[in-house]
């Protein structure tokens, strides 16, 4: 019965759709204008229903209920409880489901608090938000029903991936949705504004803070993916630039250019027509990544989908939602005014180029995306990795990072070089000396990992000078969430460069008793045991770990074998000190009894995941003051209302 009502209310939801996007498009029309008081309730309710349908695949999960196709595909009755939650959205169908319910509720959101815009830029929007809805409703009714029954229940289930079955994971592809989903919210607003021509500050303010809560979760998912691939995939590294990695990268890249872009003509009214572009292309990428994810033509522990008829249906979706947006951006950008200009020297042409580059990035990583499944199309296997992103990335990140120094220092509209020289020769001495620091001691270094530990320390040191000569209490949030983003930019730009200088790796053949130097610390296998948890047994090492000498750290990496699904993990065991971390893997046990061990010692890895998570509360912080602020303009224009109302009496 649940699985009956939860179907039930997303063909409500769906047909509520439908509903919101007529209306919301005759209400444009003069003579259809009353129809846009419904619009706003319909895509509240909307988002109820969607929720509602959610919350049963949820139960449907947690209660196992293996009369659903989907949950005997997807769990197990010994599965623990977070895995059993984590199996709702843990497959392309409850995926899918989850992308329609954030997208439905926020929309929904969008329409219960949004009071900035025109009325009709609202209603545009709204009806934009439906059209996107539409064609994600239509997918899974037609195409991946998460509520289908089986013809008889089944005696089991089959269970999560085990790759799947980690806690961190758990809760990374819900972050990322949530960011997805933002721009799919952005893109709205584009489409919105460019329909009824109302592209101005009132524009982006709306959009402004959708774009920023987006960034926040897309740069949260992005980090703990990459924590979780690093400890539980075993093989050592952060970040391998795999389609999907990459998938995620891409819309993280526009919607930081986007978000920036945003800013300036919410607050200088400039870069009118490069909003509502970059608003397109960040939704464009998200489009793009639920196509590599589900299309069936990448083979990943990510990729949901193997149904090519799913792929296509995607594709066309893709194609028309951008293809559209694009046609419309065509028909419009003559519409839409030039905006407030600046010198070539001022913060919007740093933001400018910064932009650029962060879009020669996006490209970058596109073409190394997208070129290998093209050749195997054709017959020819081809493979793209860090020999071609790391070097031709750099040529756009490195200008990117020099100019992220020197922009939060210059004024707005324009400013003169001389003014900045002494705030900028600081971190330029910095990294000088950091550069010779690093060639005096660890010469000889690959030249990218130098420039990383040469630019970090003076890019972190550039990320507080805009708050030299301030009041620091008086200082606004979003200033402070600028400086700490920059400066989580730094410490991950100094983690990453680190591993790549300074990694050692140590793979060794050990008995029980054998010890092995790794860098600056022994590490001694002292034993191999098997041992068991609720839905998986192990081998397991007890790897004693002492640092010059001192008291030993006991370490236990497994080897885990899962029963449902069938399959195997290997669960790291990391030890984190100031300066690094020690990474160590359990191997195989060879033909001559002995075990083989893999370590690493990555001098400042963890730095990437705080640099991520510091770069994520500057983002929370400037979107707290940007809501502050929103909210006291508001109450100022509600205040000068009402007193010429009184007035007008």
């Amino acid at each position: 019965m649940i699985a009956e009502l939860g179907l039930a209310m997303l063909w409500m939801a769906a047909a509520l759709a439908v509903l919101q996007l007529v209306a919301g498009a005759l209400a444009l029309r003069p003579a259809t204008a009353q129809l846009a008081g419904i619009v706003r309730p319909v895509a509240m309710l909307q988002g109820v229903l969607v929720a509602a349908a959610f919350a049963c695949l949820i139960t449907l999960f947690l209660t196992t209920d293996l009369s659903v196709k989907l949950v005997a595909s997807n769990s197990h009755s010994a599965k623990p409880f977070i895995f059993k939650l984590a199996g709702t959205w843990g497959n392309h169908e409850g995926s899918m489901l989850m992308w329609v319910t954030i997208m439905s509720m926020a929309g929904g959101f969008v329409a219960l608090v949004e009071k900035r815009l025109k009325e009709e830029t609202l209603i545009a929007t709204l009806a934009g938000q439906a059209f996107v809805s539409i064609g994600f409703y239509a997918f899974l009714l037609l195409a991946s029903n998460p509520f289908e029954r089986l013809p008889e229940p089944a005696p089991e289930g089959l269970g999560l991936n085990p790759l799947l079955q980690d806690v961190g994971l758990a809760f990374h592809p819900p972050t990322l949705y949530v960011g997805y989903v933002g721009l799919s919210i952005a893109f709205s607003f584009a489409v919105g504004a460019l329909i009824t021509r109302d592209v101005g500050p009132a524009f982006a303010r709306a959009m402004r803070p959708w774009v920023l809560g987006a960034w926040i979760f897309l740069t949260l998912g992005i980090t703990a993916g990459s924590y979780w691939a690093y400890y539980t995939l075993g093989w050592g590294g952060w970040w391998f630039w795999d389609p999907v990695e990459n998938a995620s990268l891409m819309p993280w890249l526009a919607a930081t250019a986007l978000l920036h872009s945003c800013s300036v003509l919410a607050s200088r009214n400039a870069l009118r027509t490069w909003t509502v572009m970059l608003g397109v292309i960040a939704f464009s990428m998200s489009m793009v990544g639920t196509f590599l994810v589900r299309s069936g033509i990448l083979t990943s522990v990510h990729a949901f989908a193997v149904d090519p008829t799913r792929g296509s249906f995607i594709l066309g979706l893709l194609a028309i939602y951008i293809g559209g947006a694009l046609v419309l951006f065509g028909l419009r950008a003559s519409t839409v005014t030039e905006g407030a200009r600046f010198a070539v020297f001022s913060r919007e042409s740093s933001l400018v180029f910064n932009n650029v580059m962060l879009c020669g990035i996006l490209g970058i990583v596109l073409i190394g995306t997208l070129y290998p499944l093209l050749t195997e199309a054709m017959g020819v296997k081809v493979s793209v990795g860090p020999p071609y992103f790391n070097p031709v990335s750099s040529v756009f990140a490195i200008p990117m990072f020099l100019v992220m120094a020197v922009g939060p220092l210059l004024r707005w509209r324009d400013d003169k070089a001389a003014r900045i020289t002494w705030p900028v020769a600081i971190p330029a001495l910095v990294s000088a000396a950091s550069l010779l620091l690093v060639e005096v001691l660890f010469a000889p270094i690959n030249l990218l990992p130098a420039l990383g530990l040469a630019i970090a320390p003076g890019l972190a040191v550039a990320s507080f000078m805009p708050l030299r000569g301030r009041n620091l209490r008086r200082t606004p949030l979003a200033t402070y969430g600028m400086v700490l983003g920059h400066c989580g930019i730094a410490v991950a730009l100094f983690g990453m460069a680190s591993e790549g200088a300074f990694s050692l790796e140590k793979l060794a053949a050990m008995n029980p008793g054998d010890s092995q130097q790794v860098g600056p610390l022994k590490v001694t296998l002292s034993a191999i045991d098997p041992v068991a948890g609720q839905n998986w047994t192990a081998l397991e090492a007890t790897v004693a770990v002492s640092y010059a000498g001192g008291a030993p750290v006991i370490l236990h990496p497994q080897a885990r074998t899962f029963s449902n699904p069938p399959g195997n993990r290997t669960e790291s065991a990391l030890l984190t000190r100031w300066n690094g971390q020690l990474y160590a893997v359990l191997g195989e046990e060879g033909d001559d009894g002995r075990w083989q061990m893999r370590f690493w010692w990555k001098p400042f890895v963890p730095m990437i995941w705080y640099g991520g998570i510091l770069v994520a509360i500057g983002g929370l912080l400037a979107l707290l003051g940007r809501v502050a602020s929103d909210l006291k303009r508001l109450v100022a224009t509600d205040k000068i209302a009402f007193r010429r109302m009184r007035q007008g009496r």
